[in-house]
């Protein structure tokens, strides 16, 4: 099975050169390396021109013009163009565990898309691993991880899970579905702009149409490099489009990929 692995970013290549080099550490390289660029300056094409050479696979820069949040419209564009059955989606400031690619392609099920969890850096960490070009991070106490628990990846766990319905928790930083999916919900709804809720109302879809949930916990680990908090001034018009998919049950958006395709 072919697998894309879809990153997201925007004006952070000091960040994404982390999540570069987090993958070319993968046990398991993806088929393909898509960066989702939602309009940044000329230094994260310069990033991405520099590491294409240190890549066995192909690194396709997707990007379009800076006219504010306008993240579900770079993803559809990305995830139409990839060439793979499955996609794997996260955002360009996080750093992956070297098994998490073999974790998301070795849990993937028809039928099923996925959500995992992230574990959360503090500032001096994280410029610390961003001034030194480092992934390796120390080995840290349960009292210097927010989320320390998300940090255990102990597979033969994973097993005992269940499925579920809950839309709590659903990152697009740590995100895997099949591709024909995608493309049967007509994907990210693009009326959703600015920060919040595109992954939860894509994952209503995902629900409306007989998908099912697996929670990643204890594979898939990814740690959260730190940043401010993003404006947060279109969320209640997002969580309003997010309400009446799930009390409409929709299951297809008008304003989706298919424009692209």
């Amino acid at each position: 099975m072919k697998v894309a692995l879809i990153i997201s970013t925007y004006n952070n290549p000091s960040s994404l050169e982390l999540v570069l080099i987090s993958v070319l550490n993968q046990t398991v390289l993806p088929f393909e390396l898509i960066v989702a660029d939602d309009g940044s300056t000329n230094e994260t094409k310069k990033l991405i021109k520099k590491y294409k050479s240190r890549f066995t696979i192909p690194l396709y820069h997707m990007w379009h013009e800076d006219r504010g949040f306008r993240k579900t419209v770079i993803l559809n564009k990305s995830i139409v163009y990839a060439k793979s059955d499955y996609i794997i989606q996260i955002d360009g400031d996080v750093i992956l565990n070297s098994k998490f690619i073999q974790d998301h392609l070795s849990s993937a099920k028809k039928m099923t898309f996925s959500h995992g969890s992230r574990v959360l850096l503090n500032i001096k960490l994280t410029q610390s691993l961003i001034s030194n070009k480092s992934i390796f991070l120390p080995k840290l106490s349960f009292f210097q991880y927010k989320n320390f628990f998300n940090s255990i990846r102990i597979p033969i766990l994973y097993k005992f899970q269940f499925y579920n319905k809950n839309l709590k928790g659903t990152r697009g930083c740590n995100f895997s579905f099949f591709k024909k999916d995608f493309l049967k919900v007509n994907g990210y709804n693009e009326d959703i702009i600015g920060w919040g809720k595109e992954d939860s109302e894509l994952s209503a879809r995902f629900l409306n149409i007989g998908l099912k949930k697996q929670k990643l916990k204890f594979i898939a680990i990814m740690y959260h490099l730190f940043h401010d908090s993003q404006s947060r001034n279109m969320l209640d018009a997002n969580k309003k489009i997010l309400e009446k998919t799930i009390t409409e049950k929709l299951i297809y958006c008008e304003n989706g990929c298919s424009k692209y395709i």
